[in-house]
């Protein structure tokens, strides 16, 4: 018979946890109402992005990429300086912190 240790123990009870939270996020963002919700604020950029996916079936691809670019960028827009401001931080090379924390709006050199 195999032995399992402690560790192992605690180590497949947080695995399971962690599988079943993962599902559980996966259920809930798939959830029509939250989707409904969330693309409620954001019609402009949602309707650009689809209208340009149509606009690409239809034939018309350098258009569409255009459409989908424009809405892809109105539904991002406030999680880029997010995301700036994450990789100033994350990578710390002199060059690329000063132009992310220029992308990001600030100026503080923290």
């Amino acid at each position: 018979m195999i032995s399992v240790t402690e560790w192992q123990k605690i180590g497949v009870g947080i695995t399971g946890f962690g599988i079943f939270f993962i599902l559980l996020g996966v259920l809930l963002y798939f959830d029509s109402v939250l989707l409904a919700f969330g693309n409620m604020h954001k019609l402009k950029g949602t309707s650009f992005f689809l209208g340009g996916v149509v606009i690409v079936l239809l034939r018309w691809p350098l258009l569409g990429m255009v459409l989908e670019t424009y809405g892809f960028l109105n539904l991002f827009k406030g999680f880029f300086p997010v995301a700036f401001g994450f990789l100033g931080n994350a990578f710390n090379i002199p060059f690329l912190s000063a132009l992310f924390q220029r992308l990001q709006g600030t100026s503080s050199m923290v």
